[in-house]
């Protein structure tokens, strides 16, 4: 109430203000602009004055209301698109996970600006170009992909690497795995699939180096990994032995450092591995090394039963065939029904010229196995000795046993 009496108090003490005001003549008020010339009386001005002010307030406000409601608007058409955009992305996945690669591209690339993962949708687009054989959309998304989203490149550098894999573009692959793993040296994924690359290549060297790392970081199980080392050992024994054979076609008398410089890099445990042992040893006799071949397997064969190993011992020819044939028989004292050492027995007998105790040992494995390899050495030393006979007989054996011939009747001779 007081204050309605003041509003009106005032309203009084103005209006008397403005009343004694017009009684007196304070001039007026002219502008000049350019050619035009306007005069008016200084209370008109003043009223004039008064109404620009107002109706620029009131354009003001009606400038803000504007914006207020457009940016309303905006933001209703900006959740429609996300609306969409969401919808399009979950059919594109669904029409991926259903091997329709367009519509799946089509729907996850063209969605993907107005996505809330916008690198999800670019990633699976370029999956689905892949599936589609077109690579050039696949980079071209890839890239998009990166762009996309900062902190990235990780993610859609193993994307790329593994279509590059599947496409068989190893060399590719290989040089994003190197990239990616420069800038994360430990990353488990980034190893096994460089570990992947690497095997495909058949690039060993590079993959021994990178073994320490695959075993540290526990991307293989154990079983695996102790198979690939054999895999990976195996396969540089070979090419050392490659080289020594390709010297030696230069100069026969190179020697077989290369080969047996590699044995000292292995592993302890394939060193003690029975068929690494078998595949070096073989290298070596095949390369004419065969009084190291006959140290080696002796050494390993003191301490480390094998058939394997023992039937390899009894094909080389040591520096002393003699010894040999001695040390063989000491261990068949330990032995006495194993059908490899007497087969091994027989030929070191043989290489001492021995027939007669050839023949023996033969013909005792033979009863203890019934294999192709001793009815094949029995019947070639029948032969030699003029029992001609007696090694057709054990040919045709070997031959049916080689053959898996059933048993059928036979006309007598």
């Amino acid at each position: 109430m007081i204050r309605l009496l003041l509003i009106v108090l005032l309203a009084l003490l103005i209006g008397t203000g403005l009343s004694l005001g017009l009684e007196y003549d304070l001039g007026y008020i002219r502008i000049s602009l350019g050619n035009y010339l306007i005069e008016t009386n200084f209370w008109v001005g003043l009223g004039l004055l008064v109404a620009m002010v107002a109706l620029i307030v009131v354009a003001m406000n009606l400038f803000r209301r504007f914006r207020q409601s457009s940016g309303v608007v905006t933001g209703w058409l900006a959740r429609g698109n996300e609306r969409r955009a969401r919808r399009r992305t979950t059919q594109g996945l669904l029409a991926l996970a259903e091997g329709n690669w367009p519509r799946a591209r089509k729907l996850l690339a063209s969605s993907a600006s107005h996505a809330d993962t916008p690198l999800i949708n670019y990633l699976a687009a370029a999956q689905a170009s892949f599936e589609s054989g077109d690579h050039e959309a696949v980079d071209e998304l890839l890239r998009k992909a990166f762009e996309s989203t900062p902190g990235s490149d990780m993610a859609v550098g193993i994307t790329q690497a593994q279509l590059q894999l599947a496409g068989n573009r190893l060399e590719q692959a290989l040089a994003t795995l190197l990239r990616l793993r420069k800038q994360s040296p430990h990353h488990p994924f980034v190893l096994k699939l460089l570990k992947n690359t690497y095997l495909r290549l058949e690039d060993w060297r590079e993959l021994s180096k990178i073994l320490p790392e695959l075993q540290k970081r526990n991307v293989m199980a154990d079983d695996e990994f102790n198979e690939l080392q054999r895999q990976v050992w195996h396969n540089l024994l070979e090419q050392a032995a490659d080289d020594c054979r390709r010297q030696r076609q230069q100069d026969p008398e190179a020697s077989l450092a290369p080969l047996t410089r590699l044995w000292d890099e292995l592993p302890g445990f394939l060193r003690r591995d029975e068929q690494t042992i078998k595949d070096y040893a073989r290298l070596l006799a095949d390369l004419g090394d065969e009084a190291q071949t006959e140290t080696l397997l002796r050494k390993v064969l003191r301490n480390h039963w094998s058939d394997e190993l023992v039937n390899l011992y009894g094909r080389i020819e040591g520096q002393k065939p003699d010894e040999q044939l001695l040390l063989a028989e000491q261990w068949l004292k330990d032995r006495p029904n194993n059908p490899e050492l007497l087969l091994a027995l027989g030929r070191l007998s043989l290489r001492n010229q021995l027939w007669g105790k050839a023949r023996e040992y033969f013909e005792t494995s033979l009863r203890l196995r019934r294999n192709r390899e001793t009815l094949a050495e029995l019947s070639r030393l029948s032969a030699h000795m003029g029992e001609e006979e007696a090694s057709i007989k054990l040919m045709m054996q070997g031959l049916s046993n080689d053959n898996g011939l059933p048993e059928l009747p036979m006309p007598k001779a």
